[in-house]
């Protein structure tokens, strides 16, 4: 894809049949602005788990939204698992009002997202080394180390992991619409390296090159 297509916002870019991307992961940070003591907190609250001598962060879990929550006696709070920005900040206050009810002045600052992770499946299977020859500038294929095709993709700056069945996780995105950019822009790409699968009466299975 050229870089003239690429200005063109990703919203004009899709085509109907086009499939596209879930938020599978939101990575969130949030400030609590005071020092924690992580054992009197796992004394008092629940669903947590804390133990010092294998990882110096309280692990807390709520299931709506189902997230785990890593907390740092520093006040620094990591939320992981939720599905959207909004979920991922609303079980940042959840935490925060469970750690406020075991004796500590807590605040709700510098809530950032650090990285969005979506999903999308082609619908095909794709010739990894086809696309690895094309775009060596920005992928990276060694199936006896890791089975995808890694594409680190420049605008918007996001990690591709294409797989040969067609799945492709899309990660380190700082927004929820640079999941759906960086999909428009590799899409093009994986559809010149499709396979047609196509079963014999023996059931075995033949790939021909689109």
């Amino acid at each position: 894809m050229s870089e003239q297509d690429q200005q063109i916002p990703w919203q004009d870019r899709y085509k109907p049949d086009w499939p596209r991307p879930s938020l599978q992961n939101v990575v969130a940070t949030v400030n609590l602005d005071c020092r924690l003591d992580l054992k009197l907190i796992s004394q008092q609250a629940r669903n947590v788990e804390y133990n010092r001598t294998k990882f110096h962060a309280l692990i807390m879990r709520i299931k709506e939204p189902r997230t785990t929550t890593l907390v740092f006696a520093s006040g620094r709070v990591v939320i992981t698992g939720a599905k959207s920005e909004e979920q991922a900040r609303f079980a940042g206050r959840r935490h925060a009002r469970a750690i406020q009810k075991c004796g500590f002045n807590t605040k709700f600052k510098d809530f950032k997202v650090q990285n969005f992770v979506g999903s999308a499946s082609c619908g095909f299977f794709i010739r990894l080394e086809g696309l690895a020859h094309k775009a060596h500038d920005s992928a990276k294929y060694e199936p006896e180390i890791f089975p995808g095709l890694v594409f680190r993709m420049v605008t918007p700056r996001v990690v591709c992991l294409v797989f040969a069945n067609g799945k492709v996780v899309l990660t380190g995105a700082k927004t929820e619409g640079a999941v759906f950019h960086a999909f428009a822009n590799l899409y093009p790409m994986l559809l010149d390296f499709k396979l047609e699968v196509t079963s014999s009466s023996k059931g075995k299975s033949s790939q021909t090159e689109r």
